[in-house]
This record gives structure tokens, sequence and C-alpha cells, in this order.
């Protein structure tokens, strides 16, 4: 009989937008799950930074520094990682911004900012991955949504769009590549305690519908995101395709 096993020893993961926020603690949970860590960023001293924190935890680490909106950086940056025989095995699209914005105002270089960074940099660091999980037969993808992957809210139209196409994404990578034993799935994280909230954390009336709004009464933590990241990055999820998972303290499940 097959082992399924959370253990990803033996693997390496690529996680980018990891120098800090959701993607650090995701990178960190998967290095302590076993795997070598490729961890992305365009601040080469805070990646650097972060890499050698996640070393003193006794992590194996290397850093890519690349822009994940660039097609040509991109294309290099896994041209080097052939070149230096590392082969990802794991590959987790987190790469973001966010944009608070009434929808009238905004530019359309605006618009494409945010679309660039959380949506089409997916497809194009996703089909580099691909590209070498394919001949393979295996590799796992995990690309990282929202509550707004299936909801909106004001001002963040951009960003709401992006990650409903980070969940069509994700299912089109499933139709195309799962009979090539790749596994694509989401992550939808609700509203969590990270850099990139800190406005929405400070301001008491949001703070206050958060907690309202929300079943669990509460913002998430990043560490609350890490287990589900493991689970689609290990064996345990090689039937799971195509799907993404709210961790999101209930919100997306009520009125």
């Amino acid at each position: 009989m097959q082992s399924y096993s959370f253990d990803l020893t033996g693997r390496t993961a690529l996680v980018t937008g990891s120098s800090r926020g959701l993607g650090y603690a995701i990178a960190r949970a998967l290095g302590h799950a076993g795997a070598s860590l490729v961890i992305n960023g365009t601040n080469t001293a805070r990646l650097a930074e972060s890499a050698e924190g996640l070393r003193a935890e006794g992590l194996s680490v290397r850093t890519a520094a690349f822009d994940v909106t660039d097609e040509k950086s991109v294309v290099e940056a896994f041209a080097t990682l052939d070149a230096e025989g590392l082969k990802v095995d794991i590959l987790v699209n987190n790469a973001g911004i966010q944009l608070r914005k009434p929808m009238i105002e905004l530019s359309l270089d605006e618009w494409h900012s945010v679309i660039d960074t959380n949506l089409t940099s997916a497809f194009i660091v996703g089909r580099e991955a691909a590209r070498r999980m394919i001949p393979r037969g295996r590799g796992k993808i995990i690309n990282i949504g929202s509550l707004m992957s299936g909801l909106a809210r004001p001002t963040i139209a951009p960003y709401t769009a992006a990650k409903g196409g980070i969940k069509m994404l994700t299912q089109a990578m499933t139709a195309e590549w799962a009979e090539n034993g790749i596994q694509a799935n989401a992550i939808g994280p609700g509203y969590m305690l990270t850099d990139m909230n800190q406005a929405l954390t400070s301001n008491p009336q949001f703070d206050a519908w958060v907690k309202a709004r929300t079943p669990s009464r509460r913002w998430g933590k990043p560490e609350e995101l890490v287990g589900t990241a493991i689970f689609l990055a290990s064996s345990a999820s090689d039937y799971v395709n195509g799907q993404i998972i709210y961790v999101d303290g209930g919100m997306s499940a009520v009125i």
C-alpha cells in the first residue's frame, strides 16, 4: 500500500514573495517539514536577512531575487536553478500587493500593477515550474488566493479580480497538468495579521467589523495558514486537485 505522508524531506520548495509576511511563514513551515527552501523577493537586503533567520533555525535556504512580474527575470531565475541542479518540487505562488482606492479613481497603470503582481505572476512562475515538473511526472503548485477569490468589498477591485482569477487559474492548471502528476490547488486566507493589513488592524471600526463578521471573532495568524500549505505540498494531498481551501475563521461560510 502506498504511504501518504506530510514529510517533505528531499523536496525543494520555491515560495515567491517570501521575505516576510505569509510567504515567510509558509516557507518556514515547509522547511521545518523537511523541504529545502528557495525564498524569493526583490529587496535583496531583506531577503538575505530572512534567509539568515531561517538558517539559524537549521533550515536549508537559498535566495532567488527576481521580479515575479518580469517574464525575462523569471525565465532566467529558473535557468539558474537548472544550472545549479535544483529541481523545484513545490511552488507556492504567494507574491502579492494591495491597493485600496475607489474603482472610478483607478488608473490603468494601477489596475495593471495589482493584476500583474497577484495574478499574471502566478501564470508566469507556474508555467516555468510546470515545464520542469511535467517531464518528471510530479509536482505541487499552491496558489495563494484570498477570501476575495469568491467575495468582494469596496475599494479593492483589482485585488478582487486578481484573486478571483487565481481560483480559475488553479482550475486551468489542473485541467492541463493533472494528468502529468501535478497537483495545483489554492489557499484562500481570510483577514490575517500581516504587514499588508496593518492599516486595517489599526482602524478600530474595521477591526470591530472583522471580528463581528468572522464566526471565530478574531483575525487569523500567519502560522494558522501553514498546516494547509504543508498538506497541499505533501503526498497526503496527491488526489486533491483544482481546489481552493479557505482559511478564514468561517467568514466565507456565513451570511
